[in-house]
């Protein structure tokens, strides 16, 4: 069973295509950024980990540059520049309409914002509301090249190729989470152009927003992000379904047992190797453990990967 781009699936999804195999199937999950809880279960020795750090031929790492939003003015300045050269670019927002106060981060407001500055015919708007071949047309004409600037909500995360794209700026960035603003920057350095990603901040930043857009300007490396992403939401349930939050430990935590893991998975793939069914002594003995912990049930979550 492969599952590409993971990160857009939940535990539930990926487990009912496992469920489909007459044996639990080899599984293999493949992101860009990995889920804080499928990070975790590489930790735990549930997963093995294969990373590919090198880039196709040709591809050039992506500048990010992170600006407030009140230069907003130089911003568009400076992408008008940047149309009239030839090249395109995306302006990626939080939200498709917005609210009263938060009017400036729609993607539909943003539009029509920037085809008054930029011109009618050079700006492009795909968002999740709109019916599939109306998404399909805009997308066809921004890869065709007829328009030099799509706007646009996390819908373009993947599967989007427009080598020529080699500008995006994403607004309100610190509204982003690490695994998003990396799949989004990736949508662009699809060529041997240079390329930029520029994240355009608010003016109040909680100190984890300020780290986020911090080690988004310093690295490329979507392990590393998917790392940081785990020290800053927690990896979930390991036995269960959510993928990222705080850890349900009873007694310990991870930091204090990590000594402790490589014995455990030993010694539990040494049991199941001897009694596969728990039916012995010790085998009754792990059921009782799993029971009592109300892990029983969550066990089957862990091929889900």
């Amino acid at each position: 069973m492969v599952v590409d781009e993971q990160h857009r699936f939940g535990v539930a999804q990926r487990l009912m295509l496992a469920n489909k195999a007459r044996v639990p199937p080899h599984v293999l999950a493949m992101t860009a950024t990995p889920i804080p809880r499928s990070l975790s279960l590489t930790r735990f020795g549930e997963m093995d980990q294969s990373i590919i750090d090198e880039r196709p031929p040709g591809r050039q790492p992506i500048e990010t540059r992170v600006t407030a939003a009140d230069r907003l003015d130089e911003v568009t300045a400076a992408l008008a520049r940047h149309l009239a050269g030839g090249g395109q670019a995306y302006w990626v927002c939080p939200l498709v309409d917005g609210t009263e106060d938060e009017d400036e981060a729609a993607a539909t407001t943003r539009a029509a914002f920037l085809r008054v500055r930029l011109g009618e015919g050079r700006v492009g708007l795909v968002h999740g509301k709109m019916k599939g071949p109306e998404k399909d047309a805009v997308m066809a004409d921004f890869a065709a090249g007829k328009l030099g600037l799509l706007v646009a909500t996390t819908v373009i995360e993947v599967g989007v190729d427009v080598p020529n794209a080699t500008l995006m700026i994403i607004e309100a960035a610190e509204r982003f989470g690490l695994a998003q603003l990396h799949q989004l920057r990736g949508r662009v350095g699809r060529g041997s152009g240079h390329s930029i990603c520029l994240l355009l901040r608010g003016s109040e930043l909680s100190e984890t927003a300020r780290s986020r857009l911090k080690l988004m300007r310093e690295t490329n490396d979507g392990f590393r992000i998917a790392e940081e992403d785990l020290k800053l939401r927690g990896p979930g349930e390991i036995l269960g379904t959510r993928q990222s939050g705080e850890e349900a430990f009873r007694f310990a935590d991870p930091e204090r047992v990590q000594k402790l893991v490589a014995m455990a998975r030993d010694d539990a793939r040494l049991l199941l190797d001897r009694d596969g069914g728990l039916a012995g002594p010790r085998g009754q003995a792990a059921r009782v453990l799993l029971y009592l912990f109300e892990r029983d049930a969550g066990v089957a979550l862990l091929r889900s990967g």
